[in-house]
């Protein structure tokens, strides 16, 4: 850790995982880094290679310290989104450079330092207490989580499940502020639904419509009908639930040919009032009257991507909200806002919550974090440790 010469471990430490250029499914030594670091903690390390058919073999990391319960998890991931046009960035996307109290590079903000944070917070409570408290302290890092998300989070829980590893509660460490550190705890997600729509015709000339049939117009009305679908108007913790269409396509360059078929993907994020298969029932009944009413064919196939879940107010998220009033004497607020993470997998298995970085320029040029926020990060993960094993 002391390779990169900064202010701080947590900082080195981010630096020198910032400068594996890890981007997904690729470790580029990351997990090797912080595997070192761990095992001279004294942590107990698996390394876990899973394959699928059709997607790449992902490696994964589970490493932890002391075997009694109750078991502490962070949850996070190695693996960074591609750097983009290069020549665009300020700074080398995989140096990890520091200028103006910030340090840029891919994985700065989603979220290297947060998996910096785990590791250096660890050490502190570890060498804090002579090694001696009552539980674990376990870190659950993926290199999945920017992909296909199949080799990654989920199947490590599975194996975890099958040697008997329990975790009692857990934190992920996605960038969840919008603009200012400690403003925002994610204590739950909206589920996500994709539906992919075929509607088909008959080809023909555009002379003699009356031969053929024009998938355009059905697709159009069924388009309008979903559009129009009002789900909910939300919960206490969930925003209402909203379905956006994301392309439309015929693949028609001709302009005097009547298409055979149409395409359309839309994307569902729902609340709680809502299951997968209610959301299916739910699009299906629409699309059938909407063919009904206008004699035409259709195929929809779902994919049910994720299921909706609340980690409710109690103990758990005081804790959190504790320790980051205490640091930066603001009180965030507890939310379910924005998109998914590997949360969504996590929650089977024990509470969790999310807690990291400002968001703002995650996947973007010139990603970076504040290194004042990092070291805030650190010292908050610590304080949420050393209250948990109080």
């Amino acid at each position: 850790m002391n390779k990169y010469e900064q202010n701080s471990e947590v900082i080195s430490l981010t630096q020198a995982l910032m400068r594996c250029p890890s981007v997904t499914p690729k470790d580029a030594g990351a997990l090797d880094l912080l595997q070192q670091c761990l095992e001279e903690i004294g942590f107990t390390c698996h390394r876990l290679t899973f394959s699928e058919e059709g997607t790449p073999d992902v490696e994964n990391l589970y490493a932890r310290y002391g075997t009694a319960a109750p078991n502490f998890c962070f949850a996070g991931h190695t693996d960074v989104v591609p750097a983009g046009d290069r020549d665009a960035w300020s700074v080398d996307p995989f140096d990890g450079t520091i200028k103006d109290g910030m340090i840029f590079g891919r994985g700065a903000a989603d979220m290297k330092a947060a998996v910096a944070s785990f590791a250096i917070a660890a050490k502190r409570v570890i060498e804090r207490s002579d090694g001696k408290f009552d539980g674990s302290i376990s870190l659950l890092i993926t290199g999945d989580e920017e992909g296909p998300a199949i080799n990654g989070t989920q199947k490590v829980l599975n194996w975890m499940q099958e040697q008997g590893e329990k975790i009692d509660h857990c934190i992920v460490g996605e960038p969840t502020n919008p603009s200012e550190m400690g403003e925002m705890v994610k204590i739950g997600r909206r589920g996500s639904f994709t539906g992919h729509l075929t509607v088909t015709g008959t080809e023909g000339h555009v002379a003699y419509p009356h031969l053929a049939d024009n998938p355009l117009p059905h697709m159009a009305a069924m388009v309008t009908a979903l559009d129009n679908l009002v789900f909910d108007e939300g919960t206490e913790h969930f925003q209402p639930s909203n379905l956006e269409f994301t392309t439309i396509d015929v693949g028609n360059r001709a302009t005097n040919v009547i298409p055979k078929s149409a395409q359309a993907t839309f994307n569902i994020r729902f609340n709680t009032h809502h299951t997968l298969d209610s959301l299916d029932r739910t699009v299906r009944n629409l699309l059938d009257s909407v063919a009904a009413d206008r004699n035409c064919r259709y195929e929809l196939v779902s994919q049910k991507n994720s299921s909706p879940f609340l980690t409710p107010e109690g103990h758990f998220s005081g804790l959190v909200v504790d320790a980051i009033e205490k640091r930066l004497g603001r009180k965030p607020v507890l939310s379910t806002t924005g998109g998914t993470s590997d949360a969504r997998f996590i929650k089977d298995f024990c509470p969790v919550v999310e807690f990291g970085l400002i968001s703002q320029t995650m996947h973007k040029i010139d990603e970076r974090a504040s290194v004042a926020d990092i070291e805030a990060l650190a010292d908050i993960y610590s304080d949420i440790l050393e209250s948990y094993f109080r």
